[in-house]
């Protein structure tokens, strides 16, 4: 009996090794979201010169330049400058400066200097260019000194 099983269970796994095995499968789904985003990085900064009759100191003067930033985004965003706030004047300069930001894009973007906020629907990257001028108003004028202000670029 015990050589009549083994003998059966021989056969039996010799007919199993000569048949096929049963294929089978399983799809894996992968799921992802994207959400609107945007990367600034400062590439340059500013610099602002006087005008010959000192009622202007601007990066759009003789010998200015604009401050650069690189953007990079999935698109849905807006991109916009803040009013200055944080400024840095010597002291002999007392009266009201007038400080207006404004920026340009070109790449994936192609926008027009404003000092207005952008929708930007597409993705893609861009240079953008970050401009500043102060003015005096009336009789006066940019005293000797150092100046300092901070533009903030926003992309939210």
């Amino acid at each position: 009996m015990t050589l009549f099983r083994a003998a059966f269970g021989a056969t039996l796994l010799v007919a199993c090794l000569d048949q096929a095995a049963m294929a089978t499968q399983q799809n894996v789904i992968f799921n992802g979201t994207v959400t609107a985003t945007c990367t600034l990085v400062v590439a340059t900064n500013g610099t602002m010169t006087v005008s010959p009759d000192l009622q202007s100191l601007s990066s759009h003067n003789s010998g200015g330049s604009a401050g650069t930033v690189t953007l990079t985004t999935t698109g849905g965003v807006s991109l916009s400058v803040d009013p200055v706030t944080l400024t840095t004047v010597p002291a002999a300069d007392s009266t009201a400066i007038t400080w207006t930001p404004t920026y340009s894009a070109s790449g994936a973007h192609t926008i027009s200097e404003t000092a207005s906020s952008t929708a930007l629907t597409v993705p893609g990257a861009d240079l953008v260019s970050v401009h500043l001028a102060g003015t005096k108003g009336g009789s006066n004028r940019f005293a000797n000194g150092n100046y300092q202000a901070t533009v903030t670029l926003r992309c939210e």
